[in-house]
């Protein structure tokens, strides 16, 4: 595909613990996820956000049939296996890498993990899950070996059903994820601190 731009934040990658892979949402920019930065208190790490041609990873609901999601969603997977080369070719293997999306991105980060399971440093998706109809096949291969995965919605989340959450809970955990969910009364499609402070917990750790 198209190189698309790159935003950095934090330290160099030859002095990071971690590299954080931020996807930003639907309509969103890479500014945008990095913002998150100031909330997350990790001055040790590297981030890197991509940016999405348009503003959006793939043109449909993650919900729709996967090929009406094509070919950007194959192309939006290769860029973050592409980014996850990279940074093992500066040292940051695939155990010290966080892929962290919220909306469309955090769907995209599940998703990554799910089809090229193997073990990261976390794997958080806020307001998102598996992409793909309700039939679709989740005959994942490999295994997450343990890997810290955070899935935080909100119960008035009109973008993220509560049922695909809880599908991708479980999915994840039957990969050997180390899932943990967190489902917000209330509130709706958007990111409070609770989620910020686990996100915060799985950086320290």
């Amino acid at each position: 595909m198209t190189r698309l731009p790159v935003m950095t934040a934090g330290v160099p990658l030859a002095r990071a613990d971690m590299a954080v892979i931020m996807l930003h949402g639907r309509g969103a920019t890479a500014a945008d996820i990095l913002s998150l930065t100031d909330h997350l208190e990790q001055n040790d790490l590297a981030y890197v956000a991509p940016q999405a041609p348009g503003n959006s990873w793939y043109p449909n609901s993650f919900l729709a049939p996967l090929d009406q999601n094509e070919p950007a969603l194959s192309e939006a997977l290769a860029l973050v296996g592409g980014l996850i080369e990279s940074l093992a070719t500066d040292g940051v293997t695939p155990e010290r890498v966080v892929l962290l999306g919220f909306s469309q991105g955090g769907c995209l980060a599940l998703e990554y993990a799910a089809r090229h399971a193997r073990r990261y440093a976390a794997v958080v998706g806020l307001s998102a899950g598996l992409i793909g109809p309700q039939t679709a096949h989740r005959n994942y291969a490999g295994s997450l070996t343990g890997t810290p995965v955070f899935l935080g919605c909100g119960d008035m989340d009109g973008h993220i059903p509560l049922e695909r959450v809880k599908e991708s809970t479980k999915v994840l955990r039957g990969l050997g994820g180390e899932v943990t969910q967190r489902i917000y009364r209330g509130m709706g499609h958007a990111i409070n601190d609770d989620e910020l402070a686990q996100v915060r917990a799985m950086l320290r750790a």
